[in-house]
């Protein structure tokens, strides 16, 4: 259950950070890998920052920043 969970985290995470970044998006499957890798990419910067969030929202929070972050460094490649 608990990958269920990781996986809706990861979509609604690339969701919104397809929204926060004023893109469209990349469909399900798209914001499903950005945000899953977002979360992953989230929980190194907060483990490197020493912030530890917990819950369903801190899983949210972080997962949201990694897939921001992640998005911002691929429009940054997709331009170069």
């Amino acid at each position: 259950m608990n990958f269920v969970y990781f996986l809706l985290i990861g979509i609604v995470a690339g969701w919104a950070a397809g929204q926060i970044m004023k893109g469209g998006g990349f469909g399900l499957i798209g914001d499903l890998v950005v945000g899953v890798l977002g979360a992953v990419v989230g929980g190194f910067i907060f483990d490197m920052l020493e912030i530890s969030p917990d819950g369903l929202i801190g899983s949210l929070v972080t997962a949201l920043v990694g897939a921001v972050v992640l998005l911002a460094i691929v429009r940054a490649i997709k331009k170069a």
